[in-house]
């Protein structure tokens, strides 16, 4: 039997699980880490920090399905992806964390740069392992099902902790052969409930989230409320389950006070209640305990066991979204169900775009944009407002951090998506004070020659931050900062930049952006209290 490196059956079972791109920053503890991953077929592409680094791989996770991967050295490479290993935690992205360490022998003598590793990831992680040589690829098969919730639970990220001389250690070239996981299912008691319950409403409605995207339940969802005239809501990161155009779609939900007050009355006036996939950590506390299981029947299906609190259900089925509602439905026939037609036009109307503004950039630049566009978001005020606005015809078409909210996503979100899925248009949406975050990254869109849109929306200001300071009337402090030429900056990378200020200018730069063989920021000036009443 051949020898290999320890390095190298580690990433080989990566390959193995589809990964095809691992991003990050190499130091010398993990040089043998990323020879392996690249003579194991899986591209390793430099970026300038290793927070953006993972937000990188998380967008070509989205793209291409396969689990994330972020490389880090020792010490203070480590510490730089904490940040987006905490998103991937909250936002349920299954990501391979693999770090460099100094050998532990080494470490009882020699403290520099030496820390903790597993002791500052155990919190924000599924699991967290030290690589050895015979069981490498035992671990990376284990790392793979936590990471994607195949040994149950829903995703997130896992932590391998390489030590130096263990990457290069020799070891068997042995294949691990991992059983297939057989999907749960409604049980029969459970499932008799749920369609009772289906047939006897008159008001029912249905939210789909996280989960419900990862088990590819769109057309199942679709074909559920068209059988029964089921109205959807989503969240934000289940936007374009069912086409956002479809009559029955009431876009998402989760951030905007302005969106609630149209889709909250409807889930305490509803007799039934789907949550189909929903997790719950995308919301804010005005989606806390909205429905009463005791006077509404409420089934939630869902990746694992209800321990957040944040709502209760009459009844709790821990299956596959699709295949469950399903279950429920068939033969199930349609009685009279009710219009929410007027809340939907409603809700258009509320988030009209005006002459210019936040919502002036978006309406553009959805028009411009053809379909099955992939946009980022950034946090801040415009998320809020883009992820009422930018209609999605199909999943991940919207990708955001929606758990941790994390600022400075954006950007290598989109990056990550452009590599992944390099034939699809890809725009990201930030803040001016998001893009100052990672205008770095710019020389890693440029060195992949990757031509992304980057819109920033430029108000010299910390837009959501200002707002909520003076709705407190607070003096306004450490939320305003200067102008800056941001088009310039694009071009000093070797980008196109671009400045505008109304709308035909922004349809025109759109327009190029989309065409251009590089990447373009475009610099899309409003005023700094634009968002006033509009989320």
């Amino acid at each position: 039997m051949t020898t290999i490196r320890a390095a190298d059956a580690l990433a080989r079972r990566l390959f193995a699980a589809g990964c095809r791109r691992a991003f990050g920053m190499p130091g010398g503890e993990v040089l043998t880490l990323v020879d392996a991953l690249e003579a194991a077929g899986i591209e390793f592409i430099l970026s300038h920090h290793e927070n953006a680094a993972g937000f990188m791989a998380e967008g070509a996770h989205h793209l291409d399905g396969a689990p994330a991967i972020l490389v880090a050295t020792v010490g203070p490479g480590a510490m730089n992806g904490v940040n987006v290993v905490a998103n991937a935690d909250q936002d349920r992205v299954p990501m391979i964390v693999l770090t460099g360490c100094v050998d532990p022998d080494e470490a009882e003598t020699y403290t520099h740069q030496v820390l903790d590793h597993r002791a500052v990831f155990a919190p924000i992680t599924k699991a967290t392992f030290t690589l050895t040589p015979k069981a490498a690829a035992i671990q990376a098969d284990k790392a793979v099902r936590i990471a994607t919730g195949g040994a149950g639970g829903r995703a997130g990220p896992v932590h391998i902790d390489v030590p130096i001389s263990v990457a290069d250690a020799a070891v068997s070239d042995a294949a691990v052969l991992v059983p297939p996981t057989a999907p749960a299912a409604i049980g029969a008691e459970a499932l008799a409930t749920a369609r009772s319950w289906l047939a006897q409403a008159k008001r029912p409605i249905m939210l789909a989230g996280l989960d419900a995207v990862r088990d590819e339940a769109g057309a199942a969802i679709q074909t559920f409320c068209e059988a029964h005239g089921v109205p959807l809501v989503t969240t934000y990161k289940g936007k374009g389950l069912v086409p956002e155009g479809h009559d029955l779609a009431l876009g998402g939900a989760g951030l905007s006070p302005l969106a609630d007050t149209h889709l909250l009355p409807l889930f305490r006036e509803a007799d039934l209640i789907l949550l189909a996939g929903y997790d719950p950590i995308e919301m804010r506390t005005g989606w806390r305990e909205v429905w009463d299981p005791a006077t509404q029947h409420v089934i939630d299906i869902c990746h694992e066991a209800n321990t957040h609190g944040m709502h209760r259900a009459g009844l709790e089925v821990i299956a596959p979204t699709g295949t469950t509602l399903e279950a429920i439905g068939t033969g199930i026939s349609r009685g009279e169900v009710w219009d929410v037609s007027q809340t939907r036009a409603s809700l258009k109307s509320a988030f009209e775009a005006q002459d210019w503004g936040p919502d002036a950039v978006i309406d553009v630049c959805r028009a411009v944009a053809p379909e099955g566009t992939v946009a980022t978001a950034d946090s801040g005020a415009h998320r809020i407002l883009l992820s009422q606005m930018w209609d999605c015809d199909g999943p991940r078409q919207l990708l955001q951090s929606s758990g941790l909210c994390t600022m400075g996503c954006a950007l290598p979100l989109a990056i990550g998506a452009k590599r992944a899925a390099p034939d699809r248009h890809v725009v990201a949406f930030m803040g001016d004070a998001g893009f100052l975050m990672v205008t770095g990254e710019l020389a890693s869109a440029a060195a992949l020659g990757q031509p992304v849109v980057f819109v920033v929306f430029v108000d010299r200001s910390l837009a959501l931050i200002e707002l909520k300071q003076r709705q407190r009337q607070m003096a306004n402090a450490g939320v305003d900062f200067a102008r800056f030429d941001y088009a310039a900056i694009a071009q000093g990378f070797g980008g196109n930049g671009v400045t505008v200020s109304d709308r035909e200018g922004l349809r025109v730069a759109m327009t190029e952006a989309l065409a251009a063989d590089t990447f373009t920021v475009i610099a899309a000036e409003i005023d700094r209290k634009a968002y006033d009443g509009r989320i």
